[in-house]
This record gives C-alpha cells, structure tokens and sequence, in this order.
C-alpha cells in the first residue's frame, strides 16, 4: 500500500477551504473536507487513477477532480505520493508554482 503524505501547503489549503465554507456553514466545510480527504483514498491502491495536470505536463504530477476541487498529488516513489495542493478549479493555476 503506498503512502499518502499530505505536504504543509495542501494541509494549509484545506485549512483555507474550511474557513471560507464555514462563514456560511460549519457543518458544509467539515463535510467538504472530509470529502477531499475521501477522495485521495483511492491513491493508496491506485497511484496512477488521476490524471496528468495539463498545466503542468509532467507524468508524475497528476490530480484527482472533487467536485470544484482539483487535488494534485506527485507520485514521488513507487510507495509515496505527496498531495501538493487542493486548487479551486475557478482559479488559474499557471498562476501559481508547483513542484
């Protein structure tokens, strides 16, 4: 089974999801959350079920779709992926570093 490590700036990323949700519902942001966090569980078995970020191009940066959300992770080993970043699929991405 591989490692899901969550990075600083994705754990930061959901801090700033839960607070711009929770203005209008504590109860959506927990669940929006949890929702996120849910979705990366398919990572564990199945490395390679996002795809590629088109942004980016590179074949081990890929991402998993959440609703609005757009988790990126990188496939660092063949037992370890990183979750980089949850983005807003609203917002530009070429705008912002990742790697």
């Amino acid at each position: 089974m591989v490692q899901v490590n969550w990075t600083f700036h994705a754990k930061d990323d959901l801090k700033a999801i839960f607070q711009y949700i929770s203005k209008d519902s504590k109860r959506n942001a927990k669940l929006q959350v949890v929702r996120l966090k849910n979705r990366t569980e398919i990572l564990k078995t199945q490395v390679r079920s996002g795809k590629i970020v088109p942004e980016i191009n590179k074949e081990n940066i890929r991402e998993l779709i959440e609703v609005n959300y757009r988790i990126i992770y990188k496939i660092v080993t063949d037992n370890r992926i990183d979750i980089l970043t949850i983005h807003h699929s609203a917002r530009n991405l070429t705008r912002r570093k990742i790697e």
